[in-house]
């Protein structure tokens, strides 16, 4: 299909689009030929290329165009994505038309997300089937699983240095055993998300052990440099990621003789996305993953994935175009596939990467930033400040809402926003870092540093949510009173992640309270990297306790985080306002209240979230106002509320509202 732009001449892209399908169609057929695939599937990629060809070509075009090899290519992607749909169980194509048929499926109030370290939870993916109950219990909807593929020996970041896509780290199964997982928890209605590490891989991944032993077209696949005068030049506009581990962006490697580009750590070689050759790679990767049944894939370090000289060599176009790429032959081979985006930088750089056509879902980092930030002050200030133009979306996109993950907390909030309510972006990350490090007076937060840089004051957060909450102080001093506000603490901020709008997420280990694991610090492959603080090994012993006094209401505080969590997400599931992304604030006129109304489709529910542990008060006419009703039940505590009186909140408490 040729087209015409606002001046009335050829576009030439639209052109060469046309002409290279055409040209390509007789491999397209004799691929078709030679495969099992019945007409009606076959029909079904031929709608779908057709949709999206022009726009795939042009962005491939635009990245590759002045490649001399950039046809081969193109020929190399259409066919890597034919085999791929070729490849796909009918189960799969199943779940891609009814996905294809409700596009706004994942906005749904139904799902909850949890995500786990399989070898932390079960051990491995055989024993962790055994544990689909639980999450459906939990009332998870959604279950990310952790790095599990084939990691090289000693540290690998958390298994984020990869040595095999294609491979399960023998340790926790195979590739077997994850297919079989993810039909156990489609069974369950529980979707299945996993991490597709793109921007590098370990260094002794295939690719990177050819390019070892003097392979140059896998050299091409890295940068790799026989002197200091290239990297150098890109260091001089480069930030180092983690300063604390090593200087640079660079690693040498006596094998080679030569210098490679390593953001992370030296083992983790940046892919070099300039060469079309490692995108179709990393393509075939990508649908092999989709294919084992993922629903969803988290694009890990989406910002970095493309260098350019004289810049930070993040959020570059050409990240944002081949990530587009990616989308858009997701939608042709592997429809019902999402994206996950996880940048973790500015907030107006972090929201660049949410479109339809780019990354569908993201992580919130700076609400989960910014609902710490409000604990520690109980003034809600600077966030709602935030909430007030940072936190709309695009339409069919969401925000994945967590309070924390398996990595550290960033104060990623911006530095304008800190300003315009008159406070010092500096010093308030230095108060944070000393409040959630417990050195702060009177903290209840038992935090410990990551990646401390005394030249430059930087440092980030690492720590368990519930040893953040003061639960982990109060165990250690065998305070009531403090376990008590711990608990409130910890029910507040679910109250908010469950209600805000996007999809909740929860760190598996929260439902239970469970503290910093400090013995993380004898292992001499996780000792340098203080994030294992927060990664503990599941205690099972739990459920036998859970068992125990479940029905009877009694029991321990861990008794009493976990059916309060899961009450809170079943009422979720059954509140069709939460549904979608739309929030609006309500002028509490109270600093340390935080008020919102969530609609959708005529449903209205309004969520008050006080940040201090005193009784706080509203006027009831700002609630009559702004959720128009007059009388209104705590969906929580099912209490009732009549606006022709003053709200009281009681410390750390969150209410959702409905009218009655």
């Amino acid at each position: 299909m040729t087209g015409l732009n606002n001046n009335g001449v050829l576009d030439e892209l639209s052109f060469k689009a046309d002409l290279t399908l055409q040209r390509l169609r007789p491999r397209l057929e004799e691929h078709w030929r030679e495969s099992t695939l019945d007409e009606a599937s076959r029909r079904s990629f031929e709608h779908r290329l057709a949709e999206h060809w022009p726009l795939l070509f042009k962005l491939l075009y635009r990245l590759y165009g002045g490649r001399y090899d950039f046809f081969y290519h193109v020929e190399q992607v259409l066919l890597t994505a034919a085999r791929a749909w070729a490849d796909r169980s009918e189960r799969l194509k199943k779940t891609d038309q009814m996905r294809a048929n409700n596009p706004e499926w994942f906005l749904s109030e139904k799902i909850v997300g949890g995500a786990i370290y399989v070898d932390l939870f079960s051990e491995n993916l055989s024993r962790l089937r055994d544990q689909v109950g639980y999450f459906k219990e939990l009332g998870l909807t959604y279950l990310h699983l952790m790095p599990l593929f084939a990691v090289r020996p000693g540290d690998n970041d958390g298994g984020y240095a990869i040595s095999n896509y294609r491979s399960v780290d023998p340790r926790l199964g195979t590739i077997d055993d994850l297919r079989l997982l993810a039909e156990d928890l489609h069974e369950k209605g529980i979707l299945l998300v996993l991490d597709f590490v793109f921007n590098h891989t370990a260094d002794d991944h295939e690719w990177a052990q050819l390019a070892q032993a003097g392979s140059r077209e896998h050299q091409e696949f890295y940068y790799i440099f026989p002197d200091r005068t290239e990297p150098d030049r890109y260091e001089h506009t480069l930030r180092e990621v983690f300063p604390t581990v090593r200087r640079g962006n660079f690693t040498w490697h006596d094998g080679m003789q030569q210098w490679v580009w390593t953001t992370f750590n030296n083992f983790q070689w940046d892919l070099n996305y300039s060469n079309p050759a490692v995108f179709r790679s990393m393509l075939e990767e990508m649908f092999f993953i989709a294919n084992t049944g993922v629903d969803i894939l988290r694009l890990d370090a989406v910002a970095f994935i493309w260098k350019r000289l004289g810049t930070n060599c993040e959020n570059q176009p050409e990240a944002h175009a081949l990530i587009q790429a990616f989308n858009r032959l997701a939608r042709i081979a592997t429809p019902g596939l999402l994206f996950k985006s996880e940048a973790i930088v500015h907030p107006d750089e972090v929201v660049q990467y949410v479109s339809s056509k780019e990354c569908q879902i993201s992580y919130n980092p700076t609400l989960m930033a910014l609902l710490w930030e409000s604990l520690a002050t109980r003034r809600v200030s600077l966030l709602k400040q935030t909430l007030s133009h940072r936190h709309k979306l695009p339409e069919t996109t969401s925000w994945v809402n967590y309070l924390r993950c398996h990595d550290d907390i960033g104060w990623t909030f911006d530095d304008a926003d800190a300003a315009a309510i008159g406070v010092n972006a500096y010093d308030h990350r230095k108060f944070l870092n000393n409040f959630y490090t417990g050195q702060f007076p009177e903290s209840f937060a038992r935090g410990v540093p990551f990646q401390e840089n005394l030249q430059t004051g930087d440092m980030r957060i690492s720590g368990t949510m519930a040893s953040l909450a003061g639960l982990e102080q109060a165990i250690d001093e065998d305070d009531e009173e403090k376990k008590e506000l711990a608990l409130r603490r910890m029910l507040l901020l679910h109250g908010v992640t469950l209600s805000i709008g996007g999809i909740p997420l929860l760190y598996l280990g929260e439902e239970w309270g469970m503290l910093n694991d400090y013995e993380f610090a004898k292992d001499p492959a996780k000792a340098a990297d203080s994030r294992w603080i927060h990664r503990p090994k599941m205690k099972w012993e739990f459920l036998e306790e859970l068992d125990d006094h479940i029905a009877s209401g009694n029991g321990s505080i861990r008794t009493r985080i976990f059916t309060s969590m899961q009450r809170m997400i079943r009422l979720r599931k059954e509140s069709p306002a939460l549904a979608g992304q739309t929030m609006e604030l309500i002028a509490t006129s109270n600093d340390h209240v935080l008020g919102y109304v969530r609609r959708f489709e005529g449903h209205r529910l309004v969520v008050l979230a006080n940040f201090s542990e005193h009784e706080q008060v509203i006027e009831g006419n700002k609630l009559r106002t702004a959720a128009l009703g007059r009388f209104f039940q705590d969906e929580l505590s099912e209490a009732t509320f009549a606006t022709s009186e003053p709200m009281k909140l009681q410390g750390y408490q969150v209410l959702w509202l409905k009218s009655v």
